[in-house]
């Protein structure tokens, strides 16, 4: 028995997540036809690419990447529930990408804190300064993230001797990336911002030492003169908005921030 394909218009409401504009029936059922397409075309591959990895198994994968189990993670959601019954695909898809965004997110500061001890494994210590500057140790997470959120509107930096809000940095988003930008990506940005200067200031120190190399001293002084003067900023949103736009998506995300690598010497 054949499987039946996607209805217009679900095809036409998950669309609509990416233009603002609306679509004539006659597109929607061409857009059916073309999904359709694809999962013929990547299907066969997936399975080729499955059973590369691994010939004795029986059940399609993600080649490319590790995923959150899906069934560990639907019973890990529904355990959390007060009033309703059950969860749906669609909430678990959802729950799978926010708990992987999460996960990333860890990551990339405990990466972080690894680079500035020079080591190449992420130890307990440095998922420990990840975890205490995202505020996820605190008791009362939901009070200190409204007290973040307020504390981090204003940021100071060099910007003609003027401050550089959270609207600014959207502001500068939208001018330079020509690309709205969520919230959670200008907190990571934030987040991000801090590391990085933080980072450089130890390099400066470092290198302002008796003995130092001089050579580095210079470049560390001129890459913390292209973060004051928001070329890295502006680099960073330009970088995660070509990501997005490669991936169809109409904003700058929190996942497109996190996937840039700040101290990439062309930023």
């Amino acid at each position: 028995m054949a499987a039946k394909p996607y209805s217009s218009g679900h095809i036409g409401a998950v669309a609509s997540n990416y233009t603002d504009m609306r679509l004539s029936g006659a597109v929607k059922d061409k857009l059916v036809e073309l999904m359709c397409q694809e999962i013929t075309r990547v299907v066969p591959q997936m399975e080729s690419d499955t059973l590369a990895q691994d010939p004795e198994r029986k059940t399609l994968d993600d080649p490319e990447r590790t995923r959150l189990n899906y069934n560990r993670t639907r019973e890990l959601m529904i355990e959390q529930l007060s009033n309703i019954e059950s969860v749906g695909s669609a909430a678990v898809q959802a729950g799978i990408e926010h708990v992987e965004k999460h996960l990333a997110k860890i990551i990339k500061h405990s990466e972080a804190a690894a680079e500035k001890d020079r080591v190449a494994t992420i130890k307990p210590r440095h998922l420990e300064i990840a975890v205490s500057g995202m505020g996820l140790d605190d008791e009362d997470s939901d009070a200190e993230s409204i007290d973040v959120v307020e504390e981090s509107e204003t940021l100071v930096v060099g910007q003609g001797g003027g401050i550089l809000t959270r609207s600014s940095l959207m502001s500068l988003a939208r001018t330079h990336a020509k690309m709205p930008v969520t919230d959670d990506a200008i907190e990571e940005l934030l987040d991000t911002y801090y590391m990085v200067v933080e980072k450089l200031e130890s390099d400066i120190r470092k290198h302002a030492q008796l003995g130092g190399n001089p050579v580095q001293f210079i470049e560390s002084i001129n890459r913390m003169r292209t973060l004051m003067s928001l070329g890295w900023m502006r680099s960073m949103l330009v970088r995660a908005a070509t990501t997005a736009r490669e991936r169809g998506y109409k904003r700058i995300d929190i996942e497109q921030i996190v996937n840039v690598d700040p101290f990439n010497d062309s930023i």
